[in-house]
This record gives structure tokens, sequence and C-alpha cells, in this order.
């Protein structure tokens, strides 16, 4: 994992679109695909979004700039709340119905097992999720793209996971939206999780994405990853068992928490919205 910052490549007028005066996609793209050959010589596993990836333009902001401080984790965790079964309503985890009528949308289950890096299961750990409505908006101030909100969509819920470690979710499928990284920016379709342990300070967060996206290649926070292997793991299967007739069409992902095998997660990185 890179731990030094590298200033991004200077760009020339005719590497700007003329209009927005932001960077062509061809720029960040011949950057992404020189960090992969660089990678490629050594072929070293990497489990983790980079710190410093140049193309995702403000990882150069988010760089840690002092070192890390010494803290009593014990002393943060008698302030932290815990979460048990009478704190997360069944419902919370059908982002269909928490408003007044039906969101637009492609309607979906999202579930999967939480495990160790032995396969075990992480039972009764809470699992929220927060996503983009159908038209790639999220319900927050700061997402102003021109997409229609939708008023039965609030694109947050939770849950539990079970005794076998499962988590099951009923949402809509987020669509893409922009981003002003570059000209022609767009984010691949994702849905954003978070995992607790019994404490805030325990939080993991990370994004599952869905098949065959052709966002992908030309992303450059999916490809802060250079492990593609590591990469394939943050996208979900489509299975036809799953679905359900007139009603839902089914995905499946686990999330890992540990060993050769983790879901990558954005420990260092933070991602967008």
């Amino acid at each position: 994992m890179a731990d030094t910052m590298t200033p991004a490549t200077t760009t020339t007028g005719a590497d700007r679109h003329p209009d927005t005066g932001l960077e062509l996609q061809s720029v960040l793209s011949g950057e992404m695909d020189e960090i992969s050959r660089k990678w490629a010589v050594t072929g070293e596993p990497e489990h983790q979004p980079r710190r410093d990836y140049p193309p995702y333009r403000s990882t150069l902001l988010r760089h840690p700039t002092k070192d890390p401080q010494q803290v009593d984790p014990e002393g943060v965790e008698l302030w932290a709340p815990a979460f048990g079964q009478r704190d997360v309503d069944p419902l919370e985890s059908d982002l269909t119905i928490q408003r007044g009528g039906e969101p637009l949308g492609e309607r979906m289950v999202v579930t999967g097992r939480v495990l160790d890096g032995e396969g075990r299961p992480v039972r009764h750990q809470l699992v929220e999720i927060w996503q983009a409505n159908a038209g790639g908006r999220y319900v927050h101030q700061r997402d102003q793209h021109p997409a229609p909100l939708d008023p039965n969509f609030t694109g947050m819920g939770r849950t539990l996971t079970d005794a076998d470690g499962v988590y099951r979710f009923t949402t809509i499928k987020p669509g893409p939206y922009p981003w002003r990284n570059h000209h022609t920016a767009w984010r691949p379709a994702h849905i954003h999780f978070s995992v607790f342990g019994t404490e805030f300070t325990q939080r993991l967060v990370t994004q599952m994405y869905f098949p065959g996206d052709p966002l992908f290649a030309l992303d450059p926070i999916y490809q802060s990853i250079v492990d593609p292997a590591a990469r394939e793991r943050l996208v979900a299967t489509y299975d036809h068992d799953l679905t359900t007739h007139e009603w839902a069409t089914g995905y499946r992902w686990d999330i890992v928490l540990t060993g050769s095998h983790r879901t990558p997660t954005e420990d260092d990185t933070e991602g967008d919205l």
C-alpha cells in the first residue's frame, strides 16, 4: 500500500475540456493504466484502497498529514453506544416502505453473510446501508446534480445479522451519478455498507457494486484498489434463485472482516457521499 503522497500529473489546456475546465477522462485513464502496469510488475497482493491514488484527485486532501496519536480505546468505548436486538426494528431493513408510497426503480433484495477470516459467522452485528435513488441522487444537501429526488425513498436502512451471520435488505437498485473528479466522471452504481461491532470504534465502511458495470474501468475510486482480485470482492453476484416472481431481483454479497479474503474497506480512504 502506498503511504507517500504523489503529485497528480501536470496537465495542459489540451488535456482539459474547454467548457468545464476539468481534465479529460483520457488523462485519468492513462494514469490509472500506468499505475496498473507498475503494480503488475510485482503482482504483490493489495487488499485495500491505496491511501494515495493520484487519479482520485481528492486523496491528496484526504491523505493523513499528521502522525497517529495514541488513545485509550477502552476510555472511548465507555461513551460509545452498544446495539442489541431491541434497538433495531425489523422493518428498518426494507427501504421500500419507509414513506407513504412505492419508490421508483428496480426493486431488489440484497443478502449475504458477515464472516470472520475463518469463515465463521459474525452474529448479531449492526449492518447499515445508504445509497442513491434510482436516478442516482442522494437525499443530502451536498447532492445538487440535476436528477430527481424520490419522495418515497430515503436511501438509508439497517439490520442485525442473525445467528448464521446473515443480513438482508429490500431496496431499489441505485443509479450511477456524476462527480467532479474530472470531465464526464460518473460513479458506478453502488451501495455503501457500514458494519459495527459492539461500539462505534469498531466500525468498518465499504461499498458493494453490481456485476458488469461499464464504468468500473473508468472510475478512480473503484480502481484505487489496484489488485483485480481484491476489487472483485466488492462486486455482488446476481442470484436467480433469490429473485422472486414479479417482485424483486436478488443479489448476494458476503462481507469478510479479516484474513486474506477480507472485503476491502474505507479505513484510510473515505469515498464520496
